[in-house]
């Protein structure tokens, strides 16, 4: 994804996504798990991009959900975060995801808290 000549080694694991990826085996949970991994490396913008992927192949997918979130805001889009929270707490709500819900309601909190210090 990204191709800056300064960007960290990708993981094997990395790796292998993408090359399972590359072969037309799509579906949310790969794209999860290359967005997981992209976050493992702090490579925010391009966890953003497979997330963002990830919750479109599977609305339902609230970890993809929640680790999205965390991804814009660490990659500075805030706004867009605090959106992905919301929705991510919907469909947890939706699917009786307490645990999730809970978290994803504490962390839209901070950010909202965040914006009007």
């Amino acid at each position: 994804m990204t191709d800056d000549a300064n960007a960290p080694a990708k993981s094997p694991a990395l790796v292998s996504f993408e090359r399972m990826l590359a072969t037309g085996r799509d579906s949310a949970l790969l794209r999860y798990s290359i967005g997981n991994e992209y976050a493992k490396a702090g490579a925010w913008d391009d966890a953003a991009a497979a997330l963002e992927k990830a919750v479109t192949l599977d609305p339902t997918y609230t970890a993809a959900w929640k680790l999205y979130a965390k991804a814009l805001e660490a990659a500075g889009r805030r706004d867009d975060a605090l959106d992905a929270y919301r929705r991510g707490i919907v469909c947890a709500r939706q699917k009786g995801d307490r645990q999730a819900e809970k978290e994803m309601t504490v962390f839209a909190r901070r950010i909202e808290r965040d914006a009007s210090a």
